[in-house]
């Protein structure tokens, strides 16, 4: 029997559901370990979300620091103690495989912060009252 392909619909139902169950277990394993990288040493780490492969074999993590802190630095870290994490990942989950762990910086939040200084400048806003009058 051949299977049909997704084509470019997004990710499946069964890799939403393992990247969040990724996602809230290594939040769990940052808050609760002492994780003794340099780059990670008081920082307060946020994941904002995990994507999958559709093997599940390959997770992308999306980190970034609740405080000042660099998200670059952040994602290196955790990729320096990627097995220390998977190692705890493994006992935390219940998945076939442990997933191998990648990790980026997250700039959405930043991207979003940017939107709204934009929306915020005098120019758009003259531009948007002259939008609705006009």
């Amino acid at each position: 029997m051949k299977r049909h392909s997704r084509g470019h619909e997004g990710p499946s139902q069964r890799q939403l559901r393992a990247a969040e169950l990724v996602r809230h277990a290594l939040v769990d394993i940052v808050q609760r370990e002492d994780l003794r990288d340099p780059d990670l040493k008081g920082a307060s780490i946020t994941i904002g979300e995990v994507r999958a492969s559709p093997d599940l074999k390959h997770m992308t993590a999306f980190v970034s620091s609740l405080g000042p802190g660099d998200p670059q630095r952040i994602a290196n870290g955790l990729s320096r103690i990627s097995g220390f994490l998977r190692a705890r990942l493994a006992r935390a989950v219940d998945l076939r495989f442990t997933p191998e762990l990648h990790f980026q910086p997250d700039i959405s939040y930043d991207e979003a912060r940017h939107i709204d200084e934009l929306l915020a400048s005098p120019e758009v806003a003259r531009d948007l009252k002259h939008g609705e009058g006009g």
